[in-house]
């Protein structure tokens, strides 16, 4: 009896138990999440909120303002002297147009291709989890590692920026003061706004990775498209495609810093990423449910 005869009748079984698709999610999140390469891109992650941090440090040593002129660099940098809990803005504003997305694009693009490249896609579907379940379950461990990767930058500037700079009320970018307590949760609230932006991208790397058997070939593009996407957006002459473009409004969390709070680029950010999620996410569902999956 082969192999897959013997699986065939357990599986049969064990399909019918409503809780194996949480053993699927679980299995790719645990498997996710803890690869040297995952650890990796989340170790250079953390890191870039330390070298602002202590870059800021050493230039406003004398007492001079962040930034050429005092205002330059990135946004929220000239402010981080003032108040610490500022690095955690300057640090997803530095992240997020690039170290953010690419680090998404890498676990997007390996999550199919990867998997068909190293030969064992057939074996996860000998399982009783289905290419509809299983694409879903890499799709969800796909948006845990956007939401792990941009607590991961968020804390580590909070530490820095608390360790480094003084902390304490934050003046809005209205002009008004609210108390730490309150910025820390427009903090957080902006961390959430900043991984939900990466929703639309990831279920593009999703959509690649069910294009070719090659894990390197699935991250190269998507992080291809990712800088041709940005360079089509800062181009002024094509401004009439850019409110279509996914990243177009990836910076619109600076809004939630507002008094009163200025929804609408927010809210336009969060319905595109939907609409990519869905397109794309549908185009990867067509695809690799119709794929004949010979590795």
């Amino acid at each position: 009896m082969s192999q897959a005869e013997a699986v065939g009748p357990a599986g049969v079984g064990r399909s019918r138990n409503p809780l194996w698709t949480f053993g699927i999610l679980r299995s790719e999140l645990t498997t996710t999440l803890r690869r040297w390469r995952t650890l990796a891109l989340l170790g250079v992650l953390a890191a870039v909120p330390v070298l602002i941090g202590i870059a800021v440090r050493i230039e406003t040593s004398d007492g001079s303002p962040a930034g050429p002129g005092g205002g330059g660099g990135p946004a929220f940098l000239s402010q981080v002297t003032n108040n610490g809990l500022f690095l955690v803005f300057a640090a997803l504003s530095v992240t997020l147009p690039v170290f953010l997305p690419m680090a998404v694009g890498v676990i997007a693009g390996d999550s199919i291709a990867g998997e068909a490249g190293a030969g064992t896609l057939r074996y996860l579907l000998v399982a009783p989890a289905g290419r509809t379940r299983l694409l879903l379950a890499k799709y969800a461990s796909t948006l845990a590692f956007c939401l792990v990767a941009t607590v991961v930058v968020a804390a580590s500037a909070l530490a820095v920026g608390a360790l480094l700079f003084p902390v304490g009320e934050v003046t809005t970018i209205s002009g008004t003061q609210i108390d730490f307590g309150e910025g820390l949760l427009r903090a957080g609230l902006i961390a959430v706004a900043v991984a939900a932006s990466l929703i639309g991208f990831a279920a593009l790397g999703l959509f690649i990775s069910t294009l070719t058997g090659s894990g390197i070939a699935a991250m190269a593009a998507t992080v291809g498209v990712l800088i041709t996407v940005q360079i089509l957006d800062s181009i002024p002459q094509l401004s009439g495609m850019h409110p279509y473009l996914f990243p177009h409004y990836w910076l619109s969390f600076a809004d939630l810093l507002r008094d009163p709070v200025y929804w609408d680029d927010v809210v336009k950010n969060l319905g595109l990423q939907g609409l990519y999620a869905a397109v794309f996410g549908s185009a990867a569902w067509a695809r690799f449910t119709a794929r004949d999956i010979t590795a």
